[in-house]
């Protein structure tokens, strides 16, 4: 573990912080774990009908999980992707002993609030930096508190859900250097960042200006995280915006693109989850997803799902999946608002 980040108080203190779950009794908890599990199988069939993807025999677990066991399973996430850079800094410059505890203890407790907020928040995961077969992970708690507030028929809320979840486990299998590419540009980013504390101080001051434009409501950025970055790791950060919105946007496409019969009360589901999306939460809510990048989030799956309906109208689904076929097909941030371009490009 790096001494840079305590995983350990990360964990301990995302668990303390998360929200209460919604009240459920025992049956009712055993029920929708039951149910979640069926329509995961359920959504594999109509993914695989929607996308036109084969995927090879399913290794992933599926892991019906409370907050704390999303907390688990993403510590393990982001100590796998972090701590590289947390060894980098270290051998940049190696703290006293005395330094790296407190200093572990207080990033470590960061990562945890961090964690703590997204607990909440989180519906599904298909989560495959940690476990190399991935592993799809569906939030019960957060299912079952978004299908109340907004009123919805729950099985076809969760087979909804599910629909989008298992669309990122067919992309990250079906499509076999997927997995290793997402890694490996996780790992250029890693390499293009600055460690050098002067370098990191300036940005931090760049970060400070990002924090109160995101205050007055003036931002539209990705986070605190393009603020610190330096413009290398800018441009490595607009292929994997690109790559994001895209695999978002699939997803999106694909769970809005299921036949009425499979989920009946579906365009009601879509009208209100949009609605909620929009209104987001409470100021200090709001605040926190800005900062998160939360907010690129939702964007990204706004501008890929248009990119994927704008090119499965103009090519088809067909060539619309020539963007599975290397790193080099898949669309750039700029095409992701530019369908055109990407169909110029690879279909000429």
């Amino acid at each position: 573990m790096s001494s840079l980040i305590d995983w350990s108080v990360a964990e301990r203190t995302a668990r303390s912080l998360s929200p209460a779950p919604p009240a459920v009794t025992p049956a009712e908890a055993t029920a929708t774990v039951v149910e979640l599990r069926s329509a995961s199988e359920r959504a594999a069939q109509q993914v695989a009908e929607l996308t036109r993807l084969t995927e090879p025999a399913v290794t992933a677990q599926t892991l019906v999980v409370d907050r704390a066991g999303w907390v688990s399973a993403n510590v393990a996430s982001m100590s796998t992707v972090m701590d590289p850079l947390a060894d980098r800094l270290i051998a940049n410059r190696p703290p006293s002993k005395l330094a790296a505890a407190i200093g572990g203890r207080t990033t470590g407790a960061q990562a945890g609030a961090i964690l703590a907020f997204l607990s909440g928040k989180v519906l599904g995961q298909f989560e495959f930096f940690s476990v190399e077969r991935g592993q799809l992970l569906l939030v019960a708690p957060n299912i079952v508190s978004v299908e109340r507030a907004l009123k919805v028929d729950p099985a076809d809320f969760r087979l909804w859900v599910c629909l989008h979840e298992v669309t990122h486990r067919v992309q990250f299998t079906a499509v076999p250097w997927m997995r290793q590419h997402m890694l490996d540009e996780i790992d250029a980013l890693t390499n293009a960042l600055d460690v050098d504390p002067e370098a990191i101080l300036r940005r931090l001051k760049a970060a400070i200006g990002e924090i109160a434009r995101t205050v007055r409501g003036g931002s539209d950025s990705s986070g605190v995280m393009a603020a610190l970055a330096p413009e290398e790791a800018r441009v490595i950060m607009d292929r994997i915006t690109g790559f994001m919105s895209l695999v978002e946007g699939h997803a999106e496409y694909v769970m809005n693109a299921v036949d009425a019969s499979v989920i009946p009360s579906q365009a009601s589901i879509e009208r209100k989850f949009a609605v909620r999306r929009r209104r987001g939460g409470n100021p200090l809510d709001r605040l926190l997803r800005s900062l998160l990048g939360m907010d690129a989030k939702t964007r990204q799956y706004t501008q890929g799902s248009q990119f994927v309906r704008s090119v499965v109208d103009k090519v088809g689904l067909d060539g619309f999946n020539a963007v599975w076929t290397s790193p080099q097909t898949l669309p750039s941030k700029a095409e992701i608002t530019d369908p055109d371009a990407w169909v110029s490009r690879v279909h000429g």
